[in-house]
């Protein structure tokens, strides 16, 4: 397939063809010729596929009619609304993930990780409409499950021998939450979350909300498990909230561990009142970054949606981002950066990658950024899968 008319992140127009999968040609408009089909992409801009590197695709209640929230506002409150409200309301893990998963690959979304909730009241139910999920969209999006304990661990006895069962079963990625303020026992959480990665050889990714110093404790916790056990680049630390809320001595310290274990950071730049790191410092400083949606419109809030192009934005107008430069390290957070930290290979728009990309109206990609028009064609490896704002898997 040859796409004709696209303007690069660079602002030159180029053609681009595509056999078995991959990119294999990139040359100005006209200069590319092939016997196969051809798009006409008028002059629209071309990004490598979005990559949402922290999803929580189980949660999300799209299709199942306006949720009113009259939640508490703790994190317990969340917890155990969410606990009571799938199982009176019968949840479909498969259903629901499949629907967010539609509209990711309708955005533009080719990768993504997503967390899945493992405790003992639902078992490994969600992780199974998961793996189902997984297969069903295989073609349009590529989905990296992380076994989750949203509701605790070592507090709900059985929790850690399901974690480790959907480990057995599949699971890339081994998740942890919270370990002082959930758990109430940050040795005995951490070196349970490293034992099952070491045995399993399996990445890590643990939400981390504590503020202050609470937080600042256990992502030093977590760097030091890190060079022990030699897990340096295996390693996300999401929200980190601590990192917005520490004097500014205690900040520079722990980014120096973050860059010494190079342990990568992801921030979906939340709403107030919790104060996101900052993207600027710690990308300055050489932390990898990547981002993502979180919960889709869940029993947490209806606050997001599966469009990174959005999600991309909300990290310019929390930090504050005007200038070009700035703004297109949102950009490259929301693709090439989250693409490495989770991990995806063959990535990106030169010749001998995989075809994942997304086609958009817009002057630049900057414009693309703040308009965010339906995507005028999503690619994922060579195959047209979204067309329109419309999702054709």
């Amino acid at each position: 397939m040859l796409l004709r008319n696209l303007k690069a992140p660079d602002g030159v127009f180029i053609d681009l063809l595509v056999e078995d999968g991959k990119i294999v040609a990139v040359g100005l408009v006209g200069t590319l010729t092939s016997d196969g089909e051809e798009i006409d992409c008028g002059g629209r801009v071309v990004f490598p596929g979005f990559v949402d590197a922290h999803a929580h695709m189980d949660k999300t209640l799209l299709g199942l009619g306006w949720y009113r929230n009259d939640v508490g506002p703790s994190l317990k409150d969340m917890f155990d609304n969410e606990r009571n409200l799938r199982l009176a309301r019968n949840i479909d893990f498969h259903e629901q993930s499949s629907r967010v998963g539609r509209r990711m690959i309708a955005a533009g979304t080719t990768h993504t990780r997503t967390f899945v909730d493992i405790d003992t009241g639902i078992g490994l139910a969600a992780f199974e409409g998961l793996l189902r999920t997984k297969a069903d969209l295989a073609d349009g999006l590529s989905i990296q499950i992380v076994a989750f304990p949203q509701s605790g661990m070592l507090a709900r006895p059985g929790t850690v021998e399901l974690l480790e069962e959907a480990l057995k079963q599949g699971a890339e990625v081994i998740g942890g939450l919270d370990p002082s303020a959930v758990d109430r026992d940050p040795k005995g959480h951490l070196d349970t979350i490293f034992g099952l990665a070491a045995k399993y050889d399996r990445d890590i990714d643990i939400h981390l909300h504590e503020p202050g110093e609470l937080g600042a404790f256990d992502m030093e916790e977590i760097a030091e498990r890190t060079k022990r056990l030699g897990f340096q680049g295996r390693v996300v630390i999401s929200h980190a909230f601590c990192l917005g809320s520490v004097d500014e001595a205690t900040l520079g310290h722990l980014v120096e561990l973050l860059v010494e274990n190079d342990i990568a950071i992801m921030s979906h730049a939340p709403s107030g009142p919790r104060v996101s790191p900052s993207v600027k410092r710690l990308r300055d400083a050489g932390v990898r970054m990547c981002t993502g949606n979180d919960g889709i419109r869940d029993s947490w809030g209806p606050l997001n949606m599966p469009d990174m192009l959005l999600r991309a934005f909300l990290l310019v107008y929390r930090n504050n981002f005007r200038r070009d430069d700035d703004i297109q390290l949102a950009l490259d957070i929301a693709t090439y950066g989250g693409a490495q930290v989770i991990g995806v290979e063959n990535y990106g728009l030169e010749p001998g990658n995989a075809a994942d990309l997304v086609v958009v109206d817009g002057e630049n990609q900057f414009e693309a950024l703040f308009e965010r028009p339906a995507r005028f064609l999503v690619m994922k490896a060579g195959k047209v899968v979204a067309q329109n704002g419309e999702c054709l898997v």
